[in-house]
């Protein structure tokens, strides 16, 4: 039988996993990624040093993947994916920052996958 002391280090060690597992899979508002994104641009050069710089490129980045899965794999089911992205997109910062912006407020409350989605979807249309 675990003693008492292990027992408690095992279940905070099981409590402290899940929320860094929960926070993997959550997505940021827009608004919170734009305010970020505006404090890092008054930071300068020295924005690359922040944390939250990581941060910001690493949602978009996810988010590109995570649309990428979902197209190929409506792709694989015979279905109209949401995207018609190439494999390799280039997406400038000042372009994605824009889009953000350009928004309405009721979508900056939605998550930077659903933006990243309305800006592949403008710049990279379906063929019809």
């Amino acid at each position: 039988m675990l003693s008492r002391h292990l027992r408690a280090a095992l279940t905070a060690a099981l409590l402290l996993s899940i929320p860094m597992t929960a926070l993997r899979a959550q997505s940021m508002p827009v608004a919170t990624f734009l305010t970020k994104a505006d404090a890092l641009k008054k930071r300068g050069p020295f924005a690359l040093l922040s944390s939250d710089y990581g941060k910001l490129k690493a949602e978009v980045n996810n988010s590109a993947k995570t649309l990428g899965a979902e197209q190929s794999a409506a792709r694989k089911a015979k279905r109209q994916p949401a995207t018609c992205m190439p494999s390799n997109i280039s997406i400038g910062t000042d372009e994605l920052l824009n889009h953000f912006r350009s928004l309405p407020r009721a979508q900056q409350g939605g998550s930077v996958k659903a933006a990243l989605l309305s800006f592949i979807n403008r710049k990279y249309p379906c063929p019809s």
